[in-house]
């Protein structure tokens, strides 16, 4: 018996593009076929406008079905409805609002459960904004923004771990996330920092991801820091951390999660042997 092989990722910055080519979207609807993609608009209160919007773009894509797995909460997550909605899906995209609401209602439930089984047997996996972060082993759920990292500024909480040893941020550059991101690699060494910008993408297939979308990609690897006083630091104390590597990506540059090692685009790879 052949052994499963998981899907694909699509791990998106957040307002990605809907109007213009699309880039990233067509990425999503190459991937997903001509199967069923199940909008998971978990992480908003207030979902309304975003199915048909997602319906509009991708069915234009060829994706034949697009149809809505919400939650009002978590008892639903044990509910035959909310596993209905998954029966033949082939693709789980997970919309943007707040990740501790897609964690809270999924964790530990059946739905969660199947929509892994999806993933294990080949089935993509996306997530925008808050469906995102959501995706990665561990998730930042609040931190400081265009602000130098101090102690007890960032909230974490596990994540769905589709992407484990990860931390995804999003709206990266827009939002000035990047000391935040810092301070969760400096809370977890282990963990690769991955932040994306917005109508930024990053697409993970085969131990390595490929970037799409016109913004960056930065890479923090904390695995040969040397010295951080993450575990002392004083009230206002600043963050001090040394040997932290950082790689920034644009579209078509590649990463191997298994090395994690970046190599340019195909086209600049040739014009730097030149």
């Amino acid at each position: 018996m052949k052994k499963p092989t998981e899907g694909p990722l699509v791990i998106i910055g957040g307002h990605e593009d809907h109007d213009g080519d699309r880039k990233i979207l067509q990425e999503v609807a190459r991937r997903a076929g001509k199967g069923k993609l199940v909008l998971a608009t978990i992480a908003s209160r207030e979902p309304e406008g975003t199915l048909e919007k997602y319906q509009s773009s991708l069915g234009d894509m060829g994706v034949e079905e697009v149809c809505e797995l919400y939650l009002g909460d978590r008892e639903e997550a044990f509910g035959q409805g909310a596993l209905a909605a998954l029966e033949g899906a082939t693709a789980i995209f997970f919309s943007g609002g707040d990740q501790l609401r897609i964690t809270s209602h999924l964790g530990g439930t059946p739905v969660l459960d199947r929509i892994v089984d999806i993933f294990r047997k080949g089935g993509l996996i996306a997530g925008t904004s808050a469906g995102a972060s959501v995706l990665s082993g561990t998730m930042i759920v609040s931190g400081p923004q265009d602000e130098t990292y101090r102690d007890s500024a960032l909230n974490m909480a596990p994540g769905l771990g589709f992407l484990a040893q990860a931390i995804i941020d999003q709206h990266f550059a827009q939002r000035g996330r990047i000391s935040r991101l810092v301070g969760a690699v400096a809370h977890n060494p282990g963990h690769l920092g991955i932040g994306i910008d917005e109508d930024t993408a990053i697409i993970v297939e085969d131990g390595h991801f490929n970037v799409c979308g016109t913004g960056a990609v930065h890479i923090l690897d904390a695995s040969e820091v040397t010295r951080c006083n993450v575990a002392n630091l004083d009230e206002d104390e600043a963050l001090s951390i040394h040997g932290l590597t950082l790689h920034v990506l644009a579209e078509g540059d590649r990463f191997d999660l298994h090395s994690r090692q970046p190599k340019p685009a195909p086209a600049r790879e040739k014009m730097d042997d030149a």
